[in-house]
């Protein structure tokens, strides 16, 4: 059974601080193993990559065959049915219709002084999206990482996919065809975040590398970030439902379970301020277990990592939220609008009972790639900007440097930076001559 908590007990804050604190991935520490595997990469390129792609999914390549080719991907795409297809369209329109709206504007002003300052945005040149394989091949994956990178105007698009046993999922194909990505690699883990990160004969080199993955592929990330942008590094998923009384046991059970799925790691959490539809909502959660064809992944995450949390109102409510700072976040309430107001940290928000959390990992429209781990508290969901970076502009005219030059001669002087003073003053002199 999860936890049961309420914040009226004497003992609660202890026992919700040890629910934020708890550890819900394994502590195998795999950095010396990925750093091993970096080094490899980075010094024998395509041959590593090949060698340890026969290791680890079982599947010998030759350099050639790393990469689909056009007529195996148009091959693979054909097997997909007619209602897969169009949900994968439907889902991608959707996806970048919402991504559109996120592209920045450049700015460019004139200041009473006559300085003109602003800035301008553009994409990185190349990105490298990981997609995992095996079971965990998720074609909705590469729709969230690739329509976003490809809005932002990101000229080169590469895809590393693995494929254990050489089994290929059609509908990652499909998914990339679709996102534009025709650059698609049948290799993962560590090694292909290398490969990525800092290139091969076979594969030249991306700017900035997304998208989930296991262990070993987040702390390659980790390695490589510096030589590299990356997005964030995932942990379990996670979902808190806020939910009164009016709410469906059932409904509310399947949305808890729809993350508890994911992972045995993986962290369910009811916030309701009625203790009675707690338990009921407990109650269908095992109700549900007994027929969840992926049971054995879901019972283990709610019994170790599940909670049901009763407070006094919807605003306390409010508070523990902010405390977890979750990945996803329903608000299943008569108002969800006026309680998201007073949310300040989640990665999605979904409101209102009719605003399951799964709608949001396939046709909603915002991205299903969120922070974790609390990490909600100070970064964001991937987005258009993740693939575009800002440059600043700046223009001084004879006026604007008369203005304000002397200002940075004194800062420069005060900070021993003769140079920077001079290079100010030998205009200001000319100016004045």
């Amino acid at each position: 059974m999860p936890v049961f908590l309420s914040t009226a007990d004497s003992d609660f804050e202890a026992r919700f601080t040890a629910l934020l604190a708890a550890k819900r991935e394994d502590s195998v520490d795999v950095d010396d193993i990925v750093a091993g595997i970096i080094a490899d990469v980075r010094s024998r390129g395509d041959t590593a990559v090949l060698e340890l792609t026969e290791r680890f999914d079982r599947l010998a390549l030759t350099a050639e065959g790393m990469r689909f080719s056009d007529a195996e991907i148009a091959a693979e795409c054909a097997k997909v049915s007619a209602e897969d297809r169009a949900a994968l369209e439907l889902a991608a329109e959707r996806i970048r219709a919402y991504h559109a709206r996120q592209r920045p504007e450049d700015a460019m002003w004139e200041e009473p002084t006559g300085a003109r300052l602003g800035w301008r945005w553009t994409p990185v040149s190349a990105a490298g999206l990981y997609v995992p394989g095996g079971l965990a091949s998720y074609p909705s994956s590469v729709l969230m990482n690739a329509i976003p990178a490809q809005v932002a105007g990101v000229e080169r698009l590469v895809i590393c996919c693995p494929t254990p046993d050489g089994v290929v999922n059609p509908l990652v194909l499909l998914a990339a065809k679709i996102s534009g990505v025709t650059e698609v690699y049948r290799i993962g883990g560590a090694q292909a975040i290398a490969a990525l990160a800092y290139g091969t004969d076979t594969i030249a080199p991306v700017d900035k590398i997304t998208g989930p993955g296991n262990a070993f592929v987040a702390a390659a990330k980790r390695r490589v970030f510096g030589r590299v942008g990356i997005d964030m590094i995932a942990g379990p998923s996670e979902i808190l439902v806020i939910a009164d009384r009016d709410n469906d046991p059932d409904w509310i059970a399947l949305d808890l379970l729809s993350q508890a799925e994911h992972d045995e790691s993986a962290q369910s959490i009811l916030v309701t301020d009625d203790v009675a539809f707690g338990q009921a909502v407990a109650q269908a959660v095992e109700k549900r277990l007994e027929t969840l064809e992926r049971s054995a992944i879901a019972a283990p995450s709610w019994r170790d990592n599940g909670s049901v949390i009763v407070v006094r109102d919807l605003a306390e409510a409010a508070q523990i939220s902010n405390r977890v700072a979750p990945e996803h976040l329903e608000l299943c309430v008569a108002d969800p609008d006026a309680l998201s107001q007073q949310i300040t940290h989640a990665g999605a928000i979904f409101l209102g009972q009719y605003t399951p959390e799964a709608i949001g990992d396939y046709i909603g429209g915002p991205n299903h790639v969120l922070p974790t781990a609390r990490s909600a508290r100070f970064s964001s969901g991937l987005s258009v900007l993740d693939f575009m970076k800002r440059t600043t502009l700046a223009q001084m005219t004879p006026a604007a440097l008369r203005a304000i030059g002397p200002a940075a001669v004194r800062l420069a002087t005060s900070e021993s930076l003769q140079a920077h003073g001079l290079s100010v003053q030998a205009r200001l002199d000319r100016l004045n001559d």
